[in-house]
C-alpha cells in the first residue's frame, strides 16, 4: 500500500538534499582565500554615515574612531543622522566633530527611511562624494576600513561588504554564540562567494555603496531588512555585491536572548518581506541576462522557507516512524541518512574549522558547546517571522556595551 504522504516526503527530501549540498560546496569554497594585488593609493572620497537613534552611551567612540582612519582626512567626512532622537545623542555627535544632522518623522520610522532621507540631503551639498561608507552606532571600525574600500572601488566594484567581527563575543554566551554565527557566515558565506564569482550580500553595516549607483537607481530600501533589499534591488540590475576580508567592522551583539531571538525575528520578516517581492522579478532578471548570480540571489531569499519545509519533513518523518508507516522506495531510505551527515559537516565540522583559523579565545569554545541553541532556535523565530510578514514596525535594540577602539585593539 502507497501512502499519499510518501508523494510529499520524497520531493521535499531531494530538494532538501540539493539545497543542503549547494551550500555545503559553496562553504567550503571560504576556507582559503585568493592572493590579490591590492591598491595602497588613496584616491576615492567618502561620505561616513552613521544611522543613531537613542545611542548617546555609543556614539561618541564610534566618532572619536572614525577620525583617526588611516586615510587622509580631507578624503571622508563623518555625518551622523540624529533619527527621532529624544536623548543627548546629536550633541554628543557634534561635541566630538561629526557633522549631524537631525531628523524627525512620525511615520517612516526606521533606518531604511533615515538612509533614504541623508542621502536625498547628501547629493544637494556642494561637495560630492565618490561612495558612501555606512556604520551602526555601536560600532568600532578598523583603521585600514576606507583603505580596502578604495582599494575595491579603484577596481570597480560597486556594493561591497566588509568584514562583520564582534565587538564583546566574551559578554555572555548570547553574544558569543552570535559572534561565531557571523564568522561562520563571514567565511563560508561572503568570502566563499567571492572566491567563486558570486554576490554576497550587504549586511546593515560596514558597507560601501557608490554614488553613482544611489544617483542611478535611488535608495528606495525602506522595509526592515533594508540591506538586503537593496542588495537585491542592486542584483536585479546586474550589480553584485563584493566582499572585502581585511575591512573590517567590529558590531555590537545582542546581550539577552530576547534581544537576539527580536533581533532574528525582524530579520525573518524582512527577508520573508523581500522574498516575496523580489524573486519574480529576479526569476525574471536572472534568465534573460543569463545570470547565474541572480538566480543565486534568489536561493538566498529562499533559505527561511527551506527551514520551513525542512521542519516540516523532520516532524513528518517522526510521525511515520510513530505510525509505522512503510517506506516509500530505497531512495527514502537512503536520503535521510546522507542528509543527517550532510547538516552535520556544515554545521559543526566547518564552524570548528574556521575558529581554529581565527584562533580564538578559550571560551568562545565553550561557547560552541551552546552554538547549536543559537542555530536551532533559528525555527520558531523563522515560523513567527513568516506569520508577522506583513508587519513593519521597526523594534531598536539598545546599545550599552562603551567600548573605545584602543581598549578593543588590546
Amino acid at each position: 500500500m502507497i501512502y499519499a504522504l510518501d508523494y510529499i516526503m520524497l520531493p521535499i527530501q531531494v530538494i532538501i538534499f540539493l539545497f543542503t549540498v549547494y551550500y555545503l560546496c559553496i562553504g567550503v569554497c571560504g576556507l582559503w582565500r585568493r592572493k590579490e594585488n591590492k591598491i595602497l593609493i588613496p584616491q576615492k572620497t567618502f561620505a561616513v554615515i552613521v544611522a543613531a537613534h537613542n545611542e548617546k552611551a555609543v556614539i561618541g567612540q564610534l566618532i572619536d574612531n572614525l577620525k583617526k582612519l588611516d586615510y587622509p582626512k580631507e578624503l571622508y567626512d563623518i555625518f551622523v543622522i540624529a533619527d527621532n532622537c529624544n536623548d543627548d545623542t546629536a550633541q554628543i555627535a557634534r561635541s566630538h566633530g561629526a557633522l549631524v544632522h537631525e531628523r524627525s518623522s512620525e511615520g517612516k520610522r526606521g533606518k531604511g527611511f533615515a538612509m533614504e532621507w541623508m542621502f536625498a540631503r547628501l547629493f544637494k551639498m556642494e561637495r560630492q562624494y565618490d561612495a558612501v561608507a555606512i556604520f551602526d552606532a555601536d560600532n568600532l571600525v578598523h583603521k585600514r576600513f576606507l583603505l580596502e574600500m578604495n582599494n575595491r572601488l579603484c577596481k570597480g566594484d560597486k556594493l561591497i561588504q566588509g568584514y562583520l567581527d564582534a565587538k564583546n563575543p566574551c559578554d555572555t554566551w548570547v553574544s558569543g554564540t552570535f559572534a561565531i554565527a557571523f564568522w561562520v557566515i563571514d567565511h563560508i558565506w561572503h568570502l566563499a562567494k567571492t572566491n567563486i564569482g558570486l554576490s554576497s550580500v550587504l549586511g546593515g553595516t560596514g558597507m560601501c555603496i557608490t554614488t553613482d549607483v544611489l544617483h542611478r537607481y535611488g535608495w528606495g530600501a525602506t522595509c526592515l531588512t533594508e540591506d538586503m533589499e537593496f542588495t537585491m534591488k542592486a542584483l536585479t540590475e546586474g550589480i553584485k555585491t563584493t566582499w572585502a576580508h581585511d575591512a573590517i567592522v567590529y558590531d555590537e551583539k545582542p546581550l539577552t536572548f530576547m534581544q537576539s531571538w527580536n533581533q532574528r525575528k525582524r530579520w525573518a520578516q524582512g527577508q520573508f518581506d523581500v522574498a516575496h517581492r523580489f524573486i519574480p522579478k529576479m526569476i525574471k532578471a536572472g534568465i534573460k541576462k543569463h545570470d547565474i548570480r541572480i538566480l543565486d540571489g534568489c536561493l538566498h531569499l529562499l533559505q527561511p522557507h527551506f527551514l520551513i519545509i525542512s521542519t516540516f519533513f523532520v516532524i513528518m518523518s517522526y510521525v511515520q516512524m510513530a505510525l509505522g508507516t512503510p517506506l516509500f522506495t530505497n531512495i527514502y531510505q537512503f536520503l535521510p541518512a546522507a542528509l543527517l551527515t550532510t547538516i552535520t559537516l556544515g554545521q559543526y565540522i566547518l564552524p570548528i574549522i574556521i575558529l581554529m583559523k581565527l584562533r580564538v579565545k578559550m571560551k568562545i569554545w565553550f561557547y560552541l558547546i551552546l552554538y547549536p541553541v543559537f542555530i536551532y532556535s533559528w525555527i520558531p523565530i523563522v515560523f513567527l517571522g513568516f506569520l508577522h510578514r506583513h508587519e513593519h514596525e521597526w523594534s531598536h535594540t539598545k546599545h550599552t556595551r562603551a567600548v573605545s577602539y584602543d581598549e578593543l585593539a588590546r
